[in-house]
């Protein structure tokens, strides 16, 4: 039984080389990566790595400014950015063009990149998007046999239960963006609601503006149909799971029909919900029938919070809700949920640890990750180009300087670039960082590299932390010598005969925790008790500011 690892690519980004890619550049300026991009060399990685699934962001048609490469160009005033929204779908049966070596032959690529990804024994993961489409959905030409949505909807109204979207009858869209010089405003008529729940003929500037939401009517509909038809056709193609987007706009019931209609048919196959709402969690995997969901609203936002205070750390005095029991609160919270979270340091959607809005230094990511990786057995994820630290620091265009890899826009990576330099050069299992330099990464880049692959490997391989129980430290450590309830964090990981401690330093000072572990962890865990562990027994754990230690103890 392997922990499920889920690495996060933009094929996009992955495979793009251009070396001084331009701020709001075009994609004949700027290029692109594409599926070819993905080879051998990446999935042999990626499988080396502990890797179990790739989830592929941005392959589903979405809109785009582009009119090269096979694209055809929205309209720019409702785009965001030159490349576009990947999840501003326009087509739900196709990929996008530009994402392969021959435009017209697509498809044709992209089922030979599953093919090579099982080939490797990796998953396939990519995107769901049920609450909304692109403001231009179905510009391209329907494909054969598939429905559309909204292709028998009556439009004088502004809702009725069998209409696909909602309308404004006689009132045309106003978007909060300019039109571009030299060209007709886009036009819709009548106006549609937007896909953020904006029920409005006019979105502003921070709605969803780019997309069009859907509507699910108060019980099973013709819209339902055509969405599962969606599963249906990736499913067939040998797509192993749906990471499903905002999940909360969405009808609960909905789901919980096409997941068990889905499953009737592909029995292994996956749903992930991007979910915020915690009090929902039970409901989500319970009822619904989800088998993983975000945790974001819980261990991510407790962790960020933890780092955050102590990367700013002004001696002022640790609020309850900065401190590291909120690490304890937060697995207490989710109780027999904790298996079916997926965590997370990283994802499109949030900024880069490294980047200056969140650790500011790479390094000081092993106190955060050795909690979210190592905690428990749910499946963790990581954003391409976290291994060497990339800072989400470029201003690229439409995203700007936020401290994310955009989504938005044209554009190279360096870090990535690097990275897949060494790959290519097939020397990253060396343990040499000179060796990495040499290979392509920088002396910062390589240090990081070798230790975050060592714990994602690690996490991976080792029976206590793939199968094993959980034991928390903290409640039994308050008054120990050296330890800090505020700032430090302990914890076992126990599988038959194999026992490890791991602890976690949220602080800018070097720790010396002086550890017990209680009667009942021994009794609880079925530890063995020798001459040199038992209860009461001192153990001494050194860790430096914000890092982890894992001490083997059988």
């Amino acid at each position: 039984m392997q922990k499920p690892i889920i690495y996060q690519m933009l094929p996009r980004l992955w495979g793009n080389d251009k070396i001084d890619p331009k701020k709001n550049g075009s994609l004949s300026e700027n290029g692109t990566g594409k599926f070819s991009d993905i080879d051998s060399n990446t999935l042999e990685y990626l499988k080396w790595l502990g890797c179990s699934h790739v989830w592929l962001t941005g392959v589903i048609r979405h809109s785009t400014q582009a009119d090269e490469e096979g694209c055809i160009p929205s309209h720019p005033q409702f785009v965001k950015g030159k490349a576009g929204s990947p999840y501003a779908i326009c087509d739900y049966y196709d990929v996008n063009a530009y994402l392969a070596d021959n435009p017209e032959n697509r498809m044709a690529e992209f089922e030979s990149l599953i093919k090579r990804m099982h080939d490797a024994g990796l998953k396939v993961i990519i995107d769901f998007v049920p609450n909304h489409v692109s403001r231009d959905y179905g510009k391209t030409a329907p494909s054969e046999g598939h429905p559309m949505l909204g292709e028998n909807d009556d439009k004088t109204v502004h809702w009725k239960s069998e209409n696909d979207f909602f309308y404004y009858p006689g009132q045309q869209l106003v978007l909060p963006t300019e039109t571009p010089e030299g060209m007709e405003p886009y036009v819709e008529l009548p106006a549609m609601a937007t896909g953020n729940n904006c029920y409005s003929p006019a979105p502003g500037i921070n709605d969803w503006y780019e997309t069009v939401k859907i509507n699910y009517g108060d019980s099973h509909t013709g819209t339902w149909d055509k969405m599962y038809d969606i599963i249906r056709f990736w499913a067939e193609k040998g797509v192993d799971g749906f990471r499903c987007d905002m999940v909360e706009l969405v009808p609960p019931e909905f789901f919980k029909w096409l997941i068990a209609k889905a499953k009737t048919v592909f029995p292994s196959l996956i749903f992930i919900a991007e979910v915020y709402k915690k009090e929902l969690y039970g409901e989500y995997i319970r009822t619904i029938g989800f088998d993983y969901l975000y945790d974001k609203s819980g261990l991510y936002d407790t962790l960020r919070t933890i780092v955050e205070k102590n990367v700013n750390d002004n001696g002022m005095p640790v609020e309850l809700w900065q401190s590291a029991t909120g690490i304890t609160r937060s697995w207490q919270f989710l109780s027999d949920l904790q298996p079916y979270m997926l965590n997370f340091l990283e994802n499109h959607d949030e900024q880069r640890f490294a980047s200056d809005f969140f650790g500011r230094d790479a390094r000081k990511t092993f106190a955060p990750l050795y909690v979210s990786l190592f905690l428990n057995t749910a499946p963790f994820m990581i954003y391409f180009g976290e291994e060497v630290g990339e800072k989400g620091m470029d201003e690229e265009g439409f995203s700007g300087r936020d401290g994310r890899t955009t989504i938005f826009d044209w554009w190279s990576v360096a870090s990535i670039r690097r990275l897949r330099k060494l790959i290519a050069s097939g020397k990253y299992r060396t343990s040499s960082v000179s060796e990495l330099v040499e290979n392509g990464l920088m002396k910062e880049e390589a240090e990081l590299f070798l230790r975050f692959t060592e714990a994602i490997r690690f996490a991976a391989e080792d029976c206590s932390i793939r199968q094993g129980t959980t034991y928390d430290l903290c409640y039994c450590n308050m008054s120990s010598d050296g330890f800090d309830k505020n700032r430090h964090f302990v914890f076992l990981r126990d599988y038959e005969e194999h026992t490890l401690l791991i602890a976690a330093n949220f602080s800018n000072r070097e720790a010396v925790m002086k550890l017990v572990i209680p009667e009942h962890a021994f009794e609880w865990m079925g530890i063995p008790k020798t001459e040199a562990l038992h209860p009461g027994k001192v153990i001494e754990v050194k860790v430096q500011p914000m890092d982890g230690a894992i001490v083997t103890l059988i």
